[in-house]
């Protein structure tokens, strides 16, 4: 298991109702109302952000806009590269509130 995976599992231990799932096939966090708040993908962690954290964690050199396929950007979904790891439980905390605010 890679460092990155490692934290990923980490991170899901230590968030409050965050159950570990799977979205597209690759390991993710999901809130108590189902919808998923973080993924881990490559060696990275997406993050569902909107607002100032969405814009904040763009601004990390390397951070980007989630895109699995070609031409499909994922709204709202910020792949952030290990190089941040240090930063990675606090975007999953910051997304998890802002998806347990989403209706199912």
């Amino acid at each position: 298991m890679s460092p990155a995976e490692t934290l990923y599992h980490q991170i899901a231990a230590e968030l409050p109702d965050a159950v570990e799932s799977k979205m597209f096939g690759a390991k993710c966090l999901k809130a108590p109302n189902g919808k998923a708040l973080a993924m881990y993908w490559k060696d990275c962690m997406v993050f569902k952000l909107t607002g100032d954290a969405a814009a904040a964690a763009l601004s990390l050199d390397g951070a980007q806009v989630f895109t699995p396929m070609d031409n499909r950007p994922m709204n709202g979904w910020i792949l952030v590269p290990f190089d941040y790891a240090e930063r990675w439980k606090g975007l999953a905390e910051e997304a998890l509130a802002y998806v347990r605010q989403i209706e199912k």
